[in-house]
């Protein structure tokens, strides 16, 4: 159920917002189209205009289906009158900051000076601290008064204006780097004071991606002032961000234990040295290059200490953990992109679909990704191991061990599966799905093995690895699964591609002993708690009728039960007996 706006439409209006709608979705999928004709054909654009224009065409087709009337693009609305001084003076100030950054962006000054920089990242913070403390301090409650008339908020011009401009950024930012070169060198002072060097793309971006969860963080907990549960998530989303994704990989490298080259100058690789940046959502854990860098003599103990702790972390640490306490532990309390999701997405949580037909797509589109990405390991790392053997101090790894170490994993995997089928009385459905895809892929495996083919899967790993960065790594995750929060909601990534979030879901829908209770009784059907949720789940749907959720997608951020006035839903793990009270398909 769709909360953004209280109206209703019958006959020939419902008739045509329905044609709108379906127009809107002919639009997104001529983008995609444009998109993979980018990527293979160039047949009718060259390769950067046809990015712009794929991504433009997606953005024109979700604001074709999320169009209501043309009340949307009116700039002025309701809450801006509403704003005291404190809060209209923060906004202008943080505003007149993010012009200076896409001054330099756009480079529209062709000269840089360490001034600008401390101005602008001065001017940001500090407004965006004074707009809160006058918007959301002074009495109680969760202020989300006017979000839904607010241009920026709810699909107005402000709102498409900023998904362009998120769009446009990204786009630049994986493919056409040489068009943000003015944004990065305004990054040259902060680089040079914390590594001694000038700023890159990925500096800066990491750099600007750190201080958005800081800065719009300590707006999220202003905001959610008095709730200990969102103060210590977001604060729990900071430290992760700033410590184990910011800072430990630059110590590395300042050690030259990753990501540097030797003394006679030779690139010894890179590996990724985010503790918490797990498989399947770290796609690149397995690949030959990381590989190669785990390896190197010059970054040990780093380097196999990083690759033994990653299978330790997605082979046992996070199921475990996830079977006690749900994937919130990972989605709302250390991924970086729960964290920009949570902080800088706040504002647009509202906009996440409530209607069966985006859960469909998402339970599919979801499991898809998962699918993806556990096809292009087992693919580059059979072809990584066919030519070569993984050495280390210890000993090596060869192709033999890896394929029957492989065909283990896959066998206890089916097993798994098989348990929780014959457990869970289920007849059909995903279980049985996944069953017959990892019985499908132990057969090709083998078929490969025993027929000497270097591919595992037909296809060059190499292609496989290169569509899945493309359109999964790049255009999915950063390009729309950012940009297009002011259109489609603040977990458009997590929600529909993130392969980590399937990874845990599985587990939390199936094994796992958290849930959100709810108490129908006290429920008052305010729809506050469906409305906020920013994984597209109908909650009040499932209070009404006094129902547990387990569904899989739910990253327990909490924001549910902290707007209800009534405590009607409350974050549990009990015992897995009685943990789904209803199999009815559509809830559960």
């Amino acid at each position: 159920m769709d909360n953004s706006l209280n109206i209703s439409l019958s006959g020939d209006n419902a008739q045509r917002l329905k044609l709108v709608h379906k127009l809107g979705i002919v639009i997104f999928l001529l983008g995609i189209y444009l998109l993979i004709d980018g990527f293979y054909w160039n047949s009718f654009l060259e390769k950067n205009t046809s990015l712009y224009l794929s991504f433009l065409v997606m953005l024109g087709g979700s604001i074709v289906f999320t169009y209501r009337s043309f009340k949307q693009f009116n700039p002025i609305t309701i809450y801006t009158s509403n704003l005291n001084f404190l809060s209209r003076f923060g906004l202008v100030l943080g505003t007149i900051g993010f012009v200076g950054l896409l001054v330099f962006w756009w480079n529209w000054i062709g000269f840089t000076d360490s001034k600008y920089f401390w101005l602008i990242w001065t001017m940001i913070p500090v407004g965006l601290v004074l707009y809160s403390v006058g918007r959301y301090s002074g009495g109680p409650g969760i202020k989300n008064n006017d979000y839904q008339f607010n241009s920026l908020t709810n699909r107005g011009v402000y709102g498409w204006a900023l998904a362009v401009i998120l769009t446009i950024f990204y786009i630049q930012l994986y493919w056409i780097p040489e068009q943000i070169q003015g944004l990065v060198k305004l990054f040259d002072p902060f680089s040079e004071l914390l590594r001694g060097k000038p700023s890159d793309r990925w500096f800066t971006y990491g750099s600007i991606y750190t201080f958005v969860i800081l800065f719009l963080g300590i707006k999220f907990m202003i905001k959610y002032k008095g709730n200990n549960y969102q103060q210590i998530k977001t604060l729990s989303l900071i430290i992760s961000q700033i410590g184990f994704a910011f800072f430990i990989p630059m110590i590395l490298e300042g050690l030259n234990m990753n990501n540097t080259t030797d003394t006679s100058g030779n690139y010894l690789g890179y590996y990724s040295a985010n503790p918490v940046d797990s498989w399947p959502l770290n796609y690149s854990f397995f690949d030959p290059g990381s590989f190669r860098a785990y390896a190197q003599p010059a970054y040990q103990p780093y380097g196999l200490a990083y690759l033994v702790w990653g299978i330790v972390l997605f082979m046992l640490i996070t199921p475990v953990v996830t079977y006690f306490v749900g994937k919130r532990w990972y989605c709302s309390f250390l991924c970086g992109c729960g964290g920009i999701a949570e902080t800088a997405g706040d504002s647009f949580r509202h906009l996440s679909s409530k209607t069966k037909s985006a859960w469909n797509i998402e339970r599919w589109l979801l499991h898809s990704v998962l699918l993806f990405v556990l096809i292009m390991s087992l693919a580059v790392m059979y072809s990584y191991f066919y030519e070569t053997d993984f050495i280390v101090a210890w000993g090596s790894v060869d192709f033999k061990t890896y394929f029957f170490s492989v065909l283990s994993v896959l066998g206890l995997l089916l097993a798994f599966l098989f348990y929780l089928k014959v457990s869970l009385k289920q007849k059909g459905g995903i279980l049985f799905i996944g069953m017959a895809i990892v019985s499908l892929l132990m057969l090709m495996l083998l078929y490969g093995y025993f027929s000497g083919h270097q591919e595992a899967f037909i296809l060059e790993s190499k292609q496989i690895k290169s569509a899945y960065g493309f359109f999964i790594g790049g255009a999915f995750s950063g390009v729309a699964g950012v940009g297009f929060y002011p259109l489609l909601g603040n977990r458009v990534w997590c929600r529909f591609g993130c392969p980590m979030a399937a990874y845990m879901g599985f587990f939390q829908r199936f094994k796992s002993r958290f849930r959100i209770t709810s108490n129908g009784g006290q429920c008052i059907s305010c729809g506050n708690c469906s409305t906020y949720c920013e994984q597209g789940i109908d909650v009040r749907a499932y209070a009404q009728k006094g129902r547990n959720i387990v569904r899989s997608g739910c990253v327990g951020c909490g924001i549910c039960a902290a707007v209800c006035p009534r405590g009607v839903l409350k974050l549990e793990n009990g015992p897995e007996e009685g943990r789904i009270i209803d199999k009815n398909k559509y809830y559960d």
